[in-house]
């Protein structure tokens, strides 16, 4: 079969069809949208065997009857951007998936709403579920636990620096202003000669609308999931990333939405934030990390909030599980927490809440979930400050660990899953380093985040700072 084979484009639609992304009157319509979508004019819609093609297959042989039309350049990235307008051509649009999503979460449940809303992601290839089987997986087993391991085959490893910078990058000047805007939805994409760069192409994202906080957010999954149903929320608005009183609140609405899922937020500083922190999100799903089933190595007490069960989590990283069935009571535990925690300074762990120039350096990553009819916050402590020792972060992988890891540690990360550069599979192939030794590593990289260490002097730290409460 040519790679460019028109025929492609009736198996897209039988495709479609099947998975009820269009109806059968819409066939005809959705078939000459494809069409004008590659720059073709024929010939006449004709049922193909199902076994003809995949739809990674049909969406490449598309791409490439719109590079020979002219429609895109000739790149990588023209490609997929041709394909995702193809399958952007045979999406409902916004309202009516929104409003086929709203009528299931009020008929069969969240549990039903989110799996219909995957599927169709899917089906139209947004969710890029062959890119997503090309990732190594395995568990180490380490003290912590089974650690859970990739090596993400899909994307570039970024630079803590980058990072920190792209946070701090002006905002309103390109359109939409980052990947995380709600205007991506439809989005046709830019080529990497545009002068604002490179950007992919979303003619077949949709984004559910959803109030959290009493705000405009929306709820979408991610094109590159590291776990089943990984999901994103992100406020309506382009505003930096904030871990705050509202933030708390808002991630207790979304399990209250969605109480099947866990929900968290990268921390709202660099170096021991995520990757995007120029956008106000929070990443969840459908997945047990091993920090979710790690146990607690001790029990304390908040007196100001003495229904609230608080513990210690065995766990590299220094998390504090608090749970309570009443949620506004957990959320002022939380924050009465997080303001603690941005004062503290002790030097002897090397921990500085502030610089002597007033740069803040303590925050908080935090993760909510359901159980029962409790909810649970795990607060994972977090200190920024950098060393001329260790000049990306004291509380960052150590140059010793950069071979396996340099990257920040975010929240899926912290909770034991390992997002590791696509690199490290030659050297495996070639036996340089095993995937047990990659594994140990990481539970290494995951103790150097962790700000106070599991020694006498970091467990002394550490009471000292729970007795503050």
């Amino acid at each position: 079969m040519a790679l460019a084979d028109i025929r492609a484009a009736s198996w897209l639609v039988d495709h479609a069809l099947e998975h009820h992304v269009v109806e059968a009157l819409d066939v005809t319509w959705a078939y000459n949208r494809v069409l004008e979508a590659v720059g073709a004019f024929g010939p006449a819609y004709a049922p193909v065997a199902p076994d003809a093609f995949t739809l990674d297959s049909a969406l490449d042989s598309l791409a490439e009857l719109a590079v020979e039309a002219g429609q895109v350049e000739d790149s990588a990235t023209g490609r997929d951007r041709a394909a995702m307008r193809v399958a952007g051509a045979l999406m409902p649009a916004p309202s009516v998936v929104a409003s086929h999503f709203n009528a299931l979460h009020v008929m069969e449940g969240a549990q039903s709403a989110t799996d219909w809303f995957y599927a169709l992601c899917c089906d139209v290839n947004y969710v890029r579920r062959s890119a997503i089987a090309r990732n190594l997986e395995w568990t180490t087993p380490t003290q912590w636990g089974d650690l859970q391991i990739t090596i993400n085959k899909s994307k570039p490893e970024k630079d803590p620096r980058d990072i920190a910078a792209a946070g701090a990058a002006p905002v309103g000047e390109a359109y939409p202003s980052c990947q995380l805007c709600v205007s991506n939805e439809g989005y046709s994409g830019r080529p990497a000669a545009n002068s604002f760069g490179t950007h992919p192409a979303r003619q077949n994202l949709r984004i559910i609308p959803c109030k959290l906080g009493g705000e405009r957010w929306g709820f979408q999954f991610s094109p590159y999931a590291y776990f089943y149903q990984h999901c994103i929320a992100m406020s309506a608005e382009h505003r930096p990333m904030h871990v705050d009183r509202s933030a708390f609140h808002n991630l207790l609405d979304f399990v209250d939405l969605f109480p099947h899922y866990f929900v968290g937020s990268n921390a709202d500083l660099p170096i021991v934030g995520g990757s995007i922190l120029s956008h106000d999100h929070f990443q969840g799903g459908r997945h047990t990390f091993p920090m979710d089933v790690a146990p607690a190595s001790e029990q304390f007490v908040i007196a100001a909030f003495p229904s609230v069960s608080c513990a210690v989590v065995k766990w590299p990283l220094s998390v504090l599980r608090l749970r309570c069935d009443n949620r506004a009571l957990l959320e002022e535990a939380a924050v009465y927490v997080l303001d603690a925690w941005r004062a503290w300074t002790d030097e002897s762990v090397g921990i500085v809440a502030v610089s002597s120039d007033g740069t803040p350096h303590n925050t908080i990553t935090p993760i909510c979930r359901r159980e029962d009819d409790a909810y649970v916050l795990d607060l994972a402590l977090r200190c920024n400050i950098t060393s001329e020792e260790h000049p990306l972060g004291v509380f960052h992988p150590h140059a010793d660990k950069w071979h396996v890891k340099k990257e920040n540690i975010g929240l899926i990360e912290v909770m034991g899953l390992a997002i590791l550069p696509p690199r490290l599979e030659a050297e495996l192939d070639a036996g340089t380093l095993t995937r047990d030794e990659i594994g140990r590593v990481f539970g290494g990289v995951l103790e150097d985040a962790g700000v106070f260490k599991w020694d006498d002097t970091g467990r002394a730290a550490l009471h000292r700072f729970l007795q503050s409460l």
